[in-house]
This record gives C-alpha cells, structure tokens and sequence, in this order.
C-alpha cells in the first residue's frame, strides 16, 4: 500500500470520525414548552384544535390556523409570531 493511499484512507477515516460526534451532539433540553397558536402548519400540529375542532395532532387543514399550535421551547412563540396558549415545564 503507498503512502497516498494510507494517508487518504486516514484523512477518510477522520473525517467519518468527526461527522459521527457531531451527530452525536444533542442540544439541551429547554426548561419548559410553550403551547404556540397560529404558527403551525397544515398536517403538522401538535394534538388536537384549540377549538375542539379535532383531537389529534397532524390534523391541521390550512397553515397558521389561530387554532392549531405547536409546542416550542419557552421564549420561542413570540419570536416567530405565534400567540403562547400554555406553558408547561420540560419533563426532568
């Protein structure tokens, strides 16, 4: 085996080495969730309708429906311009 061939095997095998920590990394846990109004997607809401319009998540028919949310790490609603419905502490 040349020496090219070593050093690229090596470089392939660092870089696959620091690809897989990376993906590894798990950002931390936010302290609490906000239950956020208006800022979900349609088919992507979490659980059912503030309206009662439905009681399961995934649901939702129409984008930024005032009545379908999402949960968001605290402080977040606000800053992508939803409307905080609830807010519920981060299990431990």
């Amino acid at each position: 085996m040349s020496k090219t061939t070593t050093a690229l095997k090596t470089a392939i095998a660092g870089l696959a080495l620091v690809g897989a920590s990376s993906a590894m990394a798990v950002p931390e846990q936010p302290a609490a969730w906000e239950k956020c109004a208006g800022v979900a997607l349609a088919g992507k809401n979490d659980c059912g309708a503030l309206d009662g319009k439905h009681g399961c998540a995934g649901q939702a028919t129409v984008d930024n429906d005032p009545n379908e949310w999402v949960y968001t790490p605290k402080g977040t609603c606000d800053k992508i311009g939803g409307v905080v419905k609830k807010v519920k502490p981060a299990k431990a």
